[in-house]
């Protein structure tokens, strides 16, 4: 690190330079981020997505498509609500170039009382979807006589961006002030307090910069709109308080130059390791071929990766430049002191019962993982969204009145290898559809078979060849059979998210067939995604932990202290599961009632799992610094805690703040990941650093530096044989 700190300081003008550059360029497009984000996230390669496409390429299903819920108001007749409904409608299909729409009528079932729906539909999206919709809401304004709302996937998607921005916005509101004010306790000085908050939203605007040039490659979801600023503001200013604390430090005693050069092969190696923990914990979602995580995989490492170049280069250009004046606009009298001889006292209170204290430690955490046994996982869809917003009202009602949620449809395609009219392939289909008939979860199949009344394939060929019956039934042979083509729907007497429709059709993707079975329908799509997740996620976990250890275990000169720290974070982590669990899942504290979003466990074991190995790795370099010189474990963790409890502390609470603040925003994934790491930062700087730590160390005493201590005897036997 010496050369390294000694490039870095020469070139602090050069690098200075760089970085207004790179602010400028990239902020540009950092503005841009927004209208190139798209969809929540759950789009993957597989038979889902592709059955999907053969349903618009054969049967004439739109690709997209917008629900208009029609009230009507009080005095308005039947007759007057329908003719008004049939006039938006057509309006509605001309004014936004739609396909063809779908106008309801009594007969046609999307009529009750005085409530109705009608769909509009797209067979293309070219990019202009936003602009169609918002000719379509123009539409809906004029309306007097009927209450007219707008809701389906565009608009939801459109509706969810806009959600997405006012909470980056509430959040950053919060979290920022506040962070401010812990960065002034910490630090007594407006200068040394401002710089933390201006690397992290350099880091923020330059990484958003940087993520607009993925969009033409990969589609970049809503969420990367939340989890850059969560993630980068956390971890930049984390990295600059403890890089100017140190700074604060040496500078009391040495020249600038000679102050900048320690801090950088001090803290500068704790920022590069714990940059490392946190950019491995992000890599491991790769592994994970849905969208949602592989764009938060690229959107975090790339943050990772730009929170710590800037710590490493445009920080000590900084700090350079300011010197002594780092301490400037003081308004609060911090006694470095007086915090040190506070954490030295419970530190030393705490490793004097070191047994009792690891036994009460643990019984906290396992009490509160104990509701992790009942956690139930669920895509997020429309309810993500807050309920003010027009989309979520009316697809609630669309839903409540036309749905039947005790019910599931899934649609099979299936491909032979002839034209389906032809006997052999007919008569197979028709044998096919009558397993689906016995299949005991179907409650009903509808096919070519049951839209014109036959029983057998002689039966259809029959009718066909009759060019009089064959005219009339054109237009149902066409609903279902296209060349080697046919679709049948099968519609299963189980809710569509449940367990055992997505059993039914992993059953029957496996099930041997004549045919190639295409399977599509909203059961398939949660079957894909959960088995993805579940299949790959342990690949990502090894990953993450086997790369962790290693990395602490050649950081640290250690073998035990890795493992220790992956066993509390795993710990810690699931204590934090239980607790949202217990939070969301049974609506304690006053939050609304909600499963826990699919991604979550994922995500904060991802993000969490680094970043608290932030506040291990700052404080087991202090305590191995103070090893290497006193070669006494005690007085080591003692010292190590003393010096670095205090900035741990402020930066854990800065971390619990930024993320924390995202609580109080309205789309529920977002505020349950925000809570999620708030609790997991909480847990890991209490429990586990004040109490499990100190314990651990003292339990274990010089053990802990086995590695080390073996490597460094071994030097000295080798320098005495020389010698």
């Amino acid at each position: 690190m010496n050369k390294v700190a000694n490039a870095l300081y020469a070139g602090r003008k050069f690098l200075l330079i760089l970085w207004i550059i790179l602010i400028v360029g990239f902020g540009f497009y950092a503005a841009k981020l927004p209208s190139v984000l798209g969809g929540n996230g759950f789009e993957m390669k597989g038979m889902y997505k592709d059955t999907e496409q053969l349903l618009v390429d054969k049967f004439d299903v739109s690709e997209a498509q917008i629900i208009v819920l029609f009230e009507k108001k009080d005095g308005v007749s039947d007759s007057k609500f329908q003719q008004t409904i049939a006039q938006y409608m057509q309006k509605a299909k001309d004014k936004s170039d739609a396909s063809k729409v779908d106008i309801p009528t009594a007969s046609n079932k999307m009529i009750k009382g005085s409530t109705a729906y009608g769909i509009i539909h797209f067979n293309h999206d070219d990019g202009t979807m936003d602009k169609r919709v918002e000719k379509i809401r123009t539409l809906s304004a004029d309306e007097k006589e009927v209450s007219v709302k707008l809701t389906g996937g565009p608009i939801i998607e459109k509706d969810m961006n806009t959600a997405s921005q006012a909470d980056l916005a509430k959040a950053e509101a919060i979290g920022i002030p506040v962070a401010l004010v812990v960065l002034l306790l910490a630090f007594g000085g407006v200068v040394a307090a401002a710089i933390p908050l201006m690397i992290g939203i350099v880091t923020v605007v330059t990484t958003m910069g940087v993520v607009y040039f993925f969009h033409p490659y990969t589609e970049l979801s809503i969420f990367i709109l939340n989890v850059i600023p969560m993630i980068g503001l956390a971890l930049s200013i984390d990295f600059a308080l403890l890089f100017i604390n140190r700074f604060k430090e040496e500078i009391q005693t040495k020249p600038v130059e000679q102050a900048i050069k320690i801090t950088i092969q001090t803290a500068g190696r704790s920022v590069i390791f714990s940059g490392l923990c946190v950019f491995i914990g992000l890599a491991g979602m790769l592994f994970i071929q849905v969208d949602i995580f592989q764009n938060v995989a690229l959107g975090g490492m790339a943050v990772v990766f730009i929170a710590v170049f800037s710590a490493l280069t445009l920080l000590p250009s900084i700090l350079a430049i300011l010197g002594t004046r780092i301490n400037r606009l003081r308004i609060l009298k911090v006694s470095e002191q007086g915090g040190q001889s506070r954490w030295r006292s419970f530190a030393t209170f705490v490793m004097k019962k070191p047994l009792t204290m690891t036994i009460v430690s643990l019984i906290i955490l396992l009490v509160a993982l104990i509701p992790v046994r009942d956690m139930h996982l669920e895509i997020p869809s429309s309810e993500a969204l807050p309920t003010k917003y027009e989309s979520r009202q009316a697809f609630d009602t669309y839903n409540d009145t036309f749905i039947n949620k005790n019910t599931a449809d899934v649609y099979f395609v299936l491909e032979a290898k002839q034209d389906m009219l032809n006997k052999k392939p007919l008569t197979n289909a028709f044998t096919f559809t009558k397993q689906l008939k016995e299949d005991s979860l179907v409650k009903q199949v509808d096919s070519i078979s049951t839209a014109l009344n036959v029983k057998s394939s002689d039966q259809l060929q029959a009718m066909l060849e009759n060019p009089q019956i064959s005219a009339q039934a054109k237009p149902a042979v066409d609903s279902f059979i296209n060349g080697h083509y046919m679709l049948i729907k099968a519609t299963l007497d189980t809710d569509q998210n449940s367990d055992e429709a997505k059993d039914f059709v992993r059953k029957w993707k496996d099930k041997r067939s004549l045919f190639t079975v295409h399977i599509g329908g909203y059961p398939k799509f949660e079957q894909e995604i959960f088995d993805e997740i579940y299949e790959k996620a342990p690949y990502g976990l090894a990953l993450v932990l086997f790369s962790t250890y290693v990395i602490l275990m050649i950081a640290f000169r250690s073998v035990l202290i890795p493992l220790k720290a992956i066993i509390m974070n795993i710990l810690s982590l699931t204590a934090t599961f239980g607790l949202l669990v217990w939070l969301f899942q049974n609506g304690h504290l006053g939050l609304t009632q909600s499963n826990i979003a699919l991604v979550l466990p994922v995500f904060v074991f991802g993000l969490v799992f680094g970043l608290s190995m932030d506040y291990e790795v700052f404080l087991i370099s202090r305590i191995h610094e103070v090893y290497r010189q006193t070669r006494d474990n005690n007085v080591a963790t003692v010292e190590g805690l003393a010096s670095t409890s205090k900035i741990i502390t402020s930066a854990a609470l800065i971390m619990i703040v930024i993320t924390g603040a995202f609580a109080f925003t309205d789309v529920t994934p977002v505020k349950q990941m925000g809570v999620g790491i708030a609790l997991a930062i909480f847990i890991d700087a209490t429990i586990v650093r004040m109490l499990l730590v100190p314990s651990l160390m003292k339990l274990l005493g010089d053990a802990n530096w086995w590695f080390f201590t073996k490597k460094r005897d071994k030097s000295s036997s080798n320098e005495q044989l020389k010698s």
